[in-house]
């Protein structure tokens, strides 16, 4: 069984123990069910005040991709109707749960500020109170989301123009009245344009070509199909995951680009410029507006991870199937980090299971059953 991390105390030095995980949302709780099999001493840090809040920042209405079903993480199901979507908050309580659930002794509230790799091939964290602890391996399960991406074209609107991003917009009531451009059809963008469209004349700004496909076929959740077929285990460099990538498909739920434009949204191509109010768009129109939302992706947050040869040149996170190139330092939750099912809930037990089983073979030097 897991020994239970000592308490900080700096007057004492650093704490010392075997994993450090960081991030407690799906991936990071899925890593502390399967460390907990183990003899390994673990922590879990987050620097949100409550587990599940990097959920209950996302806007209001957010539900997720897929089905109560395939959104549960090892050994607890989510209630509810298996066959409908679990809300934000919902599934942010339910995180909250499964720590508590497994006595996961979660340190919610104290991120990671600083990570070094220290002489003695152990890792150095200094948390964001100060406070230090030296471990011998580290997973970063931090997620996909961090840092929304805002291109250099927002400086062309004026200051009065109101700019969000998918994570900082939360409903309609933070917007101001007139026109709303969202920029990025992807599924916030989508999400976002259509409850916008009750209260505001909205333009949806969109990019590359969207496969959308059906919540159901033959009366069965297309979820379902795909896992059942192996689709969902398809490996990024396979010709299966090769083409899914390229097609990144999801959910229609209702949301095409069609029932879009019923719902009175504007669709426009892609924004190639903006000045004061005007927005363009590469087809030559010109729409002026009163608000952005950017919902065009996110990057890693990555400056805290002062270990060379660990990050891209622009800062995202350099790992495969988990694995950093510095032994001893593993990631999880990436997209596409070991097959399609990676960035979702229903892929963070059996991703989380192999990297930890990769983590207890760093620490003991062997295999381990977990």
């Amino acid at each position: 069984m897991n020994r239970s991390p000592r308490q900080l105390s700096v007057s004492h030095g650093p704490e010392e123990i075997d994993v450090l995980v960081i991030g407690a949302g799906q991936a990071g709780l899925a890593a502390g069910h399967y460390l907990a099999r183990t003899e390994l001493s673990f922590l879990i840090v987050d620097r949100h005040a409550r587990i599940g809040d990097g959920w209950r920042r996302r806007y209001d209405s957010l539900t997720l991709f897929t089905p109560r079903a395939f959104s549960s993480l090892p050994g607890l199901a989510l209630d509810g109707n298996p066959e409908s979507y679990p809300t934000r908050d919902e599934f942010a309580d339910y995180l909250e749960a499964y720590a508590s659930h497994f006595d996961l002794g979660v340190r919610p509230g104290n991120g990671v500020a600083r990570l070094e790799r220290r002489p003695d091939e152990r890792f150095a964290a200094q948390l964001d109170d100060g406070r230090h602890i030296v471990a011998k391996a580290v997973i970063v399960a931090t997620g996909a989301f961090q840092k929304p991406i805002v291109p250099t074209i927002a400086a062309g609107f004026d200051s009065a123009v109101t700019q969000l991003t998918a994570e900082s917009y939360h409903n309609p009531g933070d917007l101001p009245p007139g026109t709303a451009l969202v920029v990025g059809d992807g599924a916030s963008g989508r999400d976002i344009a259509a409850e916008l469209a009750v209260t505001h004349e909205v333009v949806l700004a969109v990019g590359r070509s969207r496969r959308l496909f059906p919540e159901r076929i033959l009366g069965k959740s297309t979820w379902w199909w795909l896992r059942t077929l192996g689709l969902m285990r398809a490996r990024p460099g396979s010709a299966i995951g090769r083409l899914m990538r390229r097609a990144d498909p999801f959910p229609d739920r209702g949301l095409s680009l069609g029932n879009v434009e019923q719902m009175g949204v504007a669709v426009l191509p892609r924004l190639v410029s903006a000045h004061d109010r005007a927005a363009s768009f590469i087809n030559g129109s010109k729409r002026l507006v009163d608000s952005v939302i950017w919902c065009i992706g996110y990057r890693d947050d990555s400056t805290w991870l002062q270990i060379p040869d660990t990050t891209h040149s622009n800062g995202n996170f350099l790992q495969v199937g988990g694995l950093s190139p510095v032994p001893g330092l593993f990631h999880l939750g990436r997209p596409w980090q070991r097959n399609r099912a990676s960035a979702l809930v229903m892929g963070a037990g059996e991703d989380a299971s192999t990297v930890v089983a990769a983590c207890v073979k760093f620490c003991f030097g062997r295999d381990v059953p977990l």
